[in-house]
């Protein structure tokens, strides 16, 4: 039966006949190479790497041979965000985070890049006699297989040049990747269903007048087709003025404001049409002649005539090559109200661009169909307007989205643009490919500004992925993170240390549970021992330093030979008193070489009955090697001259033992509020092995201050902390704004880091409650990433009194269950 409808089927108008080698070969004989393009994440490039960024992109068109086409899609699909709840590997906190990002929007960011080959005839297709109008295809001139050859290997040269950019990544898409396989789809079927999902479903197509439908969407269209639509001037780059400030720049790519700035579904195709170059250019010789002969008839012929004229020596002074060039953005929406809002959008966000935005309703289904990845060569020649590769350029969208590490481990932080949770690694990943060289982090934020949440946010994940985290505070800022912990091991983790005048920290340096003294315990003991008795501005002689030794020496040795000697600082000193002094004398050692009873004069407060014989002489043989989460809250003792010192040497010697025995096992320490113990001359000792050291045994070292002076006035801080930590976290430094040269410059920062740094929490969403933190690594990879968390996370990381003590109550009211307690205030939080 013959068919007598007078619609068309998609198969009769389909362009494209096959995909062979991974070419897209379309019925006109046109070959298509197809990309996948990795762009920069948004915010990270400053105007020299957009410069850079554009001419990588001058440089690979140029290889094109004559009557190439590249064809730039950008996807932006509207989203939301599924939480992955059903592991069972999640814990409480780690749920109501994932639970507290549920259906978020956010835009997914695709990009394409495909480079066509077409012939000089069919680079003259209009709107007329394109796919979609003509009856039978019969392409007039054929590609030869010298001619094929020739534009794969200039394809291979485009790809390089990008490449070796280190700004863009390219990916060649293989015949499954373009046509798709039975369980996932192709490009081809992504873009009629526009959708970026592995499993699409494809819809009818409605071709009206005036009016195109996918499925139930409605499809508006807005193009820069014409010269006097463009913009007076373009750029590589602009100034995003709500993350800038007189003092930083924020920089995006030209066309941001139609790409990841345009919150809607939309996709924008950017064409470059390669044709002959001098060819157009005498075309244009021939037309401002014409222009000439007619001008006395009509100024306008005299000012186009000029125009030409200008283009023309533009060309031919400097050596520029002439092509055509066409951008439009297609959006969409299944609601006609949404769609006018959409429409308005996407025109105002042209308008941004200086260009005149200019709704088209005829050519939508051409243009459409112009678009499908492979069918660039079926363009309409009349929608294109002539310009410069360089100019034409700078219509490419420059950035994308955030992106997440491809690593198994890191940390949950969000899109500081979309507020979708985004996966981060700042150690291992960045170790392997060489941006950083130790893992150890500084943090710098001042009061306020989200520093407490950020360590806890970081330190729970570290936990909760199989880490040893030893945590050195003053402020009680991890207290409720530290017993949610506890009670969730049932007592066997989340060790809490405090000083209370009714229970005082105490420890015994010198038990060890294998009973094995390694030369760092010893040392470690030497070092206490020496911190006891000489004050910072009194360094022991030589003579000294080889007695004590000998001295500590002899003592472990006896421990380790006589069972009936108990390890403590009493023993210690009644081995001094009682024994030492007699080798002393037997070795003739001068009272001035080594004063015995000044010694032990000074050490008298931490024997039994001294001030401090609580401090070294602790019966708990508590062991801490296995403890994977410990927190000592030195908050009581951060101003006692004797104790804090003594506690910080402890703590760090208690690290170092897990750092040298825990093989294989991933280790951080973090030290607070610390600088007075930090300062004393012996610490520093400790800090400058600790900070050099860790990244050997698998472990890193983090240090928070919340005050500028502290690092400039701590020469320890300055040199070895800073020099020693590849990962540099700050926050919002605003209240600095005017000493940040300094901190600049102490911290080695580069204007692009310092232009981040002061765009924090500038241009935050006031429909979310996060703070924003910049994240540096190793001075090359920089970014702005936000600190959001669940109502849960909230209540367990509060520093404010009023809010814990809340927690405090209704845990004890509850019987001990902090997590109900916490679940009960979340749940409160919600409400109002």
């Amino acid at each position: 039966m013959r068919n007598v409808m007078k619609a068309a089927t998609l198969e009769s108008r389909f362009p494209l006949m096959a995909v062979e080698h991974g070419c897209i070969i379309s019925k006109d004989a046109d070959i298509t190479v197809a990309y996948r393009v990795e762009l920069p994440e948004v915010f990270t490039l400053t105007r020299a790497e957009y410069e850079a960024l554009h001419s990588t992109w001058a440089k690979a068109v140029r290889v094109l041979p004559n009557y190439s086409i590249v064809h730039k899609q950008d996807i932006f699909i509207e989203e939301s965000y599924r939480p992955d709840i059903c592991r069972d590997d999640l814990s409480f906190l780690s749920r109501s985070f994932e639970r507290h990002f549920n259906e978020r929007p956010y835009l997914n960011h695709t990009c394409y890049l495909f480079l066509t080959k077409t012939t000089k005839e069919h680079s003259r297709t209009t709107s007329s006699f394109n796919a979609l109008t003509r009856g039978f295809i019969i392409p007039k001139e054929m590609q030869d297989k010298d001619t094929v050859a020739r534009f794969l290997e200039c394809c291979g040269q485009f790809e390089r040049i990008v490449n070796d950019s280190g700004l863009l990544r390219m990916v060649r898409l293989t015949d499954e990747e373009i046509t798709g396989t039975e369980t996932s789809a192709g490009i081809i079927e992504k873009y009629f269903s526009l959708s970026q999902e592995n499993t699409t479903s494809l819809q009818d197509i409605t071709l009206g007048a005036g009016e195109m439908k996918v499925g139930d969407n409605l499809l508006c269209l807005h193009t820069l087709s014409e010269t006097e639509d463009l913009p007076s001037s373009v750029g590589t780059d602009s100034r995003y003025e709500r993350l800038s400030t007189d003092r930083s720049d924020c920089r995006l790519s030209f066309a941001a404001p139609i790409g990841i700035l345009l919150t809607c579904n939309h996709i924008v195709n950017q064409y470059l049409f390669i044709d002959d170059s001098a060819e157009n250019l005498r075309k244009f010789e021939q037309t401002a002649r014409n222009m000439h002969s007619l001008s006395r008839y009509s100024r306008s012929n005299q000012i186009n005539r000029e125009w030409i004229e200008e283009y023309l020596n533009e060309a031919h002074s400097k050596g520029l090559t002439s092509i055509r060039a066409h951008c439009n953005v297609f959006a969409w929406s299944d609601d006609r109200e949404k769609l006018k809002r959409i429409k308005n959008d996407v025109g105002s966000q042209i308008a941004l661009m200086e260009a005149k935005p200019r709704q088209n309703t005829v050519d939508v289904p051409t243009l459409f169909w112009a678009a499908i990845p492979g069918n660039a060569g079926d363009f309409p020649s009349e929608e294109s307007f002539y310009t410069f590769i360089e100019q034409a350029l700078c219509l490419f969208i420059g950035e994308t989205s955030y992106k997440d590490s491809l690593s198994p481990f890191g940390i949950r932080m969000v899109d500081r643009l979309t507020g979708k949770p985004v996966h981060l690694d700042i150690s291992d990943l960045p170790m392997k490919n060489g941006t950083i060289t130790n893992r150890n982090k500084f943090i710098l934020g001042p009061s306020g500004s989200g520093k407490s949440f950020f360590t806890n946010h970081m330190v729970r994940q570290y936990y909760e992925q199989g880490a040893h985290v030893l945590l050195v505070d003053t402020g009680n800022s991890y207290q409720g993170l530290c017993s949610l912990i506890h009670a969730r091991t049932h007592g066997e983790d989340g060790i809490y240390f405090t000083y209370e005048e009714s229970d005082p920290i105490a420890f015994n340096p010198f038990y060890v549970e294998d009973g094995v003294f390694d030369i760092e315990k010893k040392e470690s003991i030497k070092t206490l021992i020496l911190t006891l008795w000489k004050r910072d501005d009194e360094p022991p002689t030589r003579a000294e330093e080889v007695a004590l030794s000998n001295a500590v020496n002899l003592f472990l040795e006896k421990i380790r030979t006589d069972s009936t000697v108990v390890p403590s600082f009493n023993t210690f000193y009644e081995f001094i008193r009682d024994e030492f002094q007699e080798i002393l004398k037997t070795k003739r050692t001068r009272e001035k070489d080594f004063d015995v009873w000044g010694f032990l004069n000074v050490l008298e407060p931490y024997y039994k009955g001294g001030e401090y014989d609580f401090l070294l002489n602790s019966d708990r043989q508590l062991d801490l090697l296995g403890k994977r989460f410990i927190v000592f809250e030195l908050d009581n003792i951060r101003d006692n001259k004797v104790l804090l010192p003594i506690v910080t040497i402890i703590i760090m010697e208690t690290f170092i033992s897990k750092m040298r025995k825990l093989k294989g096992i991933r280790k951080m320490i973090l030290i607070e509020e610390c600088w007075k113990a930090l300062a004393s001359a012996n610490m520093s000792n400790y800090i400058r092995y600790l900070f050099k050291t860790v990244r050997k045994f698998f472990g890193e070292a983090v240090v928070v201050t919340q005050e500028v002076e502290d690092i400039i006035s701590s020469p320890i801080v300055k040199g070895t902390i800073i020099n020693n930590s590849d990962c540099k976290i700050l926050l919002d430094q605003r209240k600095y704004v005017n000493k940040f040269d300094e901190i600049q410059s102490l911290l080695g920062l580069t204007d692009k880091e310092r232009a981040q740094i002061l765009s924090i929490n500038m241009a935050n969403s006031p429909s979310r409650k996060y703070k924003e933190v910049w994240i540096g690594l190793g001075g090359t990879q920089s970014a702005v990433y936000a600190t959001e968390v669940s109502p849960e996370e909230y209540c367990t990381y509060t520093t404010e009194e009023t809010e814990k003590l809340e927690v405090m109550r209704l845990t004890r009211k509850l019987g001990g269950n902090i997590e109900l307690a916490i679940k009960q205030l979340a749940e409160s939080k919600r409400k109002k």
